[in-house]
């Protein structure tokens, strides 16, 4: 257990830039240009501050929706070019030769590179949202408040906005991670074997077999194919469906328990257990090919 634990700290060792430093400047950034845009009468400081008094809790709620999805996506792309590149990152490092001393398999290598894309980096991403987000409803709330509204009196209704939000925010990074575990697994599978060249493959494998169906079975063309088809499913996580898209045409507080319940109930949970054994499949297989390859 000590050396998974430690396989896993090292991949934030070797990764931590996309994961922590570069999300971290991204909101000293953002913060700054909030404050400059204030500053110098960019944004007006009075019309701003008579909106969040007339309506604040929808403001908040709306734009804590609005950075938790720019948050998701930053992941997306960053765990995809992860997986692309940290599972071949041994490799290039001459790290395998250390690991390969140590009475670890290939598999808890890959093993660990797999919980860290799942657990560790998205945890990481999730706590710089919530600071992004609470320190731009400070913002909102002074700016407020000197301009003539209850900023500091919403305190309350603000944390609860807050807590709403970001208990949404962990369902659906939870929910999200295992609807796209196959398509991970498949990036860092390839990863092993190709390295980078993993980026280009992981779009081209699927067209490939989806025009062999249609070569070898027919049909208008290789889109209009049961393959197709079915990624095209498995690839659209609907998220903003069901209860978000209901809740917007009401004046209701969001609620956390009802946008959790509805994305539970709508996740097809047969698919999602299929590609769990897909990802261990694949993950296997990596491992034996990685092993073979340096035994070779």
């Amino acid at each position: 257990m000590k050396a998974f634990i430690a396989l896993v700290h090292r991949e934030l060792l070797e990764h931590r830039g996309p994961f922590l430093v570069a999300p971290l400047v991204l909101v000293v950034l953002m913060v700054g240009a909030t404050l400059l845009s204030f500053a110098f009468g960019r944004v007006d400081a009075r019309f701003s501050g008579a909106i969040f008094a007339i309506v604040p809790t929808r403001i908040y709620e709306v734009g804590f929706l609005a950075f938790a999805m720019a948050w998701c996506l930053y992941l997306i792309g960053s765990l995809f070019f992860y997986c692309a590149d940290g599972f071949a990152a041994d490799r290039r490092n001459n790290a395998m030769l250390f690991w390969k001393s140590m009475p670890v398999s290939d598999f808890k290598v890959l093993m660990a590179k797999l919980t860290a894309t799942l657990t560790l980096f998205p945890g990481l991403i999730f706590g710089v949202a919530l600071l992004s987000a609470l320190l731009l409803f400070a913002i909102a709330i002074v700016t407020s408040a000197i301009n003539g509204g209850d900023g500091f009196g919403l305190l309350g209704n603000v944390a609860w906005v807050y807590v709403q939000i970001a208990l949404s925010l962990l369902v659906t990074l939870v929910v999200g991670l295992l609807w796209y575990l196959p398509f991970i697994a498949q990036v860092g599978a390839l990863g092993v074997v190709a390295g980078r060249w993993a980026i280009p493959l992981s779009g081209l494998l699927p067209l490939l077999v989806a025009i062999i169906e249609w070569v070898t079975l027919g049909g208008l063309s290789p889109v209009h194919t049961y393959t197709w088809r079915y990624l095209s499913e498995r690839v659209d996580f609907k998220v903003t469906q069901g209860y978000i898209e209901h809740w917007f045409t009401t004046e209701a507080p969001f609620s956390a328990a009802a946008f959790a319940t509805d994305l539970v109930a709508r996740v097809d949970w047969l698919q999602i257990g299929i590609g769990a054994g897909f990802a261990l499949a694949v993950i296997y297989l990596a491992s034996e090919y990685r092993r073979r390859v340096n035994d070779a």
